[in-house]
C-alpha cells in the first residue's frame, strides 16, 4: 500500500506578500547572525535580535487570524514595533562592529519596504 498523498492548503497569511518579505527579512538576520563571533556575555543581544525579526512574520500572521479588522491592525502595529525594534539593534550591531556595513545596508532597504508595505496594510485596512 502506498503512502497517500496529503493535500495542504496554504493559510491566508502565506498570500500577503507582507508576510513573505518579513519571513525572508527574518532569514536574513538569523544567517547574519549565526556568522556573529561575539563574546558570551553578549549572546542576550543575539537572542533577542532574533526573537525581534521573527516577531514582524509572526504578529503579521497571528494578527490576520484574529477575526475584526481592529485586531488585525493592532498586530500590524505590533509588527511594525518590532520591525523598528530590530533595524535599532542592527545598527547597534554595525557600530559594535559585529556585523557588516554592506549586512545592515541590505537589511535596512529591505525593512524600509516592509516597513512602507505595513503602513499601507494598515491605511488600507482602515479605509475598507
Amino acid at each position: 500500500m502506498g503512502i497517500k498523498e496529503i493535500k495542504v492548503n496554504t493559510f491566508v497569511f502565506q498570500k500577503l506578500d507582507v508576510w513573505q518579505k518579513a519571513v525572508d527579512f527574518a532569514n536574513d538576520v538569523i544567517d547574519a547572525s549565526e556568522s556573529l563571533d561575539t563574546a558570551r556575555k553578549h549572546f542576550r543581544l543575539v537572542e533577542q535580535l532574533e526573537s525581534a525579526s521573527t516577531s514582524i512574520a509572526l504578529n503579521i500572521a497571528e494578527g490576520k487570524g484574529r477575526y475584526s479588522k481592529k485586531e488585525f491592525i493592532q498586530f500590524l502595529y505590533i509588527a511594525r514595533g518590532s520591525l523598528y525594534e530590530s533595524i535599532t539593534q542592527l545598527i547597534v550591531f554595525h557600530r559594535c562592529n559585529w556585523i557588516s556595513a554592506s549586512d545592515l545596508q541590505k537589511m535596512k532597504l529591505l525593512s524600509i519596504e516592509i516597513g512602507k508595505m505595513i503602513s499601507s496594510l494598515i491605511k488600507a485596512l482602515k479605509k475598507a
